[in-house]
């Protein structure tokens, strides 16, 4: 199967194809090759986990209470539409502040249109925006997007990106902090996150100083709120209606953690346990004041120091090993106010998101990580180094979901498309059994949950695990599915056919219907509307070739 609309430049791929001199030259159809009829996604009623052995090769009662999830029979919502969205690609606007391929974004964004698709996701880089200096916004090339999904009927999300891209799983393109910023962190290398050897991370301004004006003259969370308030007074006709969500980036990656797996150097590797990130000296300042305020002076002088090494796992640490110092008196004072502090940092940056776009008719989401590996351990280690204080005996993701609550901000997760049978056994690995839980906890709270999958996936089981997780399960359903990401496979072969499979399916509740047998035999679907964008004398651009 191959998607063609011809146009003057080729989306995603370097080459570019010589102009076409008029709309005219643009193809006004759009077919399918003949292939043998579509799959049937098949979601599951109910979640399947695996039970976890504990190391005499036991069933581990304990850990299938608190994180396993139960096999629930109930009568699901089919009539529960779930919208979809895609993710454009991190390079949608150029270091130099224009849309990227103008003509062939406009084509992609008529085939997701006519697939069905809801609206799309982009990130609006602090890197790009604020480069030229404080309170110096360019918002050009963004408000010639905002008006392009306008024109197609789509709706958009916008990422409130305060972080660095580059350096992480999916990072194609790098958009450092704006220049003005790294220059006041040559200065004063502590505002960014640092760990126990002293490296300096420079994805995203340290949470320690959130209140401390160490950019020029403002504190971080001021400079966030500038920043949100420009992008509210220049796109204030769209809010509500063409831009129907906030997201609003929190950390690295754009979500409410700290940067405790960089990839970046080699430095970690899936599936260590990370480090903690609390040794600049505004974090170290806020650590001893701590533990001074409870008379445990001597536990202020730093983090854990047997909590290893990124690559390390947890039984070779004698913090996080299964009889670990995590589960001390000490242990539970230190990540009470390591993950404390990371909810500290939200609840700042959410208040400020709130009174500014309060009456805008705009959601606001937050973005929590799926940090699933050595999830079956009792630490579960890699998600307390990211600021998630979730072990076997505590639930962290409840205390974020109620947090969240309090400003009426949609819960975002990772890791939907995953399955616990894909996992590698070494790294205990069990997204499925994450995924409930924060479905449990989004519930508990009373807020909307939204998802996302972690890494590209094109084939049939991604898709039909991600209608199984938004199925409803006692109410805890998906609000939205946002799909990473447009680039040139997803329009190819059977790519695409799954894609559109899979958005119907969302949009009829996950009942599992397939396209007819038009769609799968040669079709010009995409005729009307390629016809009516014609008569507007809309420019087009080619999706794949």
């Amino acid at each position: 199967m191959t998607l063609t609309l011809r146009s003057s430049i080729s989306f995603i791929i370097q080459k570019e194809t010589k102009f076409l001199k008029t709309f005219d030259d643009v193809s006004a159809t759009v077919t399918f090759a003949k292939i043998k009829p579509s799959f049937r996604l098949k979601a599951k009623s109910s979640m399947q986990v695996e039970h976890t052995l504990n190391s005499e090769g036991t069933i581990n009662e304990k850990w299938e209470k608190l994180h396993a999830p139960s096999i629930v029979h109930s009568n699901h919502d089919n009539s529960k539409r779930v919208p979809v969205f895609v993710m454009l690609p991190l390079d949608t606007v150029t270091m130099g502040g224009n849309l990227n391929k103008p003509r062939a974004m406009s084509a992609s964004l008529m085939a997701l249109k006519s697939a069905g698709v809801e609206g799309v996701m982009v990130d609006v880089w602090w890197g790009l925006v604020e480069k030229d200096g404080p309170l110096k916004y360019n918002w050009e090339a963004y408000a010639e997007l905002v008006q392009m999904v306008q024109m197609h009927g789509l709706k958009l999300q916008v990422v409130m990106s305060f972080h660095q891209c580059g350096g992480n799983v999916g990072d194609s393109c790098s958009v450092p902090l704006p220049p003005w910023v790294m220059e006041e962190i040559s200065k004063n290398p502590d505002i960014v996150y640092t760990d126990r050897s002293g490296r300096r991370n420079p994805e995203y301004i340290s949470l320690g100083c959130d209140s401390v004006p160490v950019l020029r003259g403002r504190t971080p969370i001021q400079v966030y709120a500038d920043y949100m308030r420009s992008f509210r007074d220049r796109f204030r006709d769209y809010l509500g209606t063409v831009i129907s969500e906030i997201q609003v980036g929190m950390g690295p990656c754009g979500e409410l953690r700290y940067p405790s797996y960089p990839e970046s150097n080699g430095t970690w590797r899936f599936p260590g346990i990370g480090e903690f990130q609390c040794y600049d000296k505004y974090m170290k300042a806020s650590l001893a004041a701590a533990a001074e305020a409870i008379g445990k002076k001597e536990w202020g002088g730093g983090g854990p120091h047997d909590s290893g090494q990124y690559n390390q796992f947890p039984e070779d640490t004698g913090f996080f090993r299964k009889d670990g110092t995590w589960n001390s008196e000490y242990g539970q004072f230190f990540m009470g106010w390591y993950s404390g502090k990371l909810l500290e940092h939200g609840e700042r940056i959410l208040l400020s998101a709130k009174e500014i776009f309060q009456s805008s008719g705009v959601k606001l989401s937050g973005k929590i990580a799926g940090i699933h590996w050595h999830y079956k351990s009792r630490s579960h280690a890699a998600e307390l180094t990211a600021g998630y204080y979730n072990t076997r005996h505590n639930d962290g993701y409840l205390p974020i979901a109620k947090m969240f609550a309090n400003h009426d901000v949609v819960f975002n997760f990772t890791c939907m498309e995953m399955k616990d049978r894909e996992q590698p056994d070494h790294a205990n690995c069990s997204p499925e059994g994450l995924v409930h839980q924060v479905k449990t906890a989004t519930r508990t709270a009373r807020i909307e949950l939204a998802g996302e999958n972690a890494l590209e996936r094109y084939d049939a089981g991604g898709y039909a695990q991600v209608l199984s997780t938004s199925m409803s399960d006692s109410g805890s359903g998906l609000a939205a599915f946002t799909y990473l990401r447009m680039n040139k496979k997803l329009f190819e072969g059977d790519n695409w056919r799954h894609l559109v499979d899979f958005v119907r399916n969302m949009s009829e509740g996950g009942r599992g219907q397939r396209l007819p047998d038009s769609d799968s035999r040669g079709s010009d679907i995409y005729v009307g509307h390629i016809k009516k964008t014609k008569e507007h004398k809309q420019e087009a651009g080619t999706v794949l070739v």
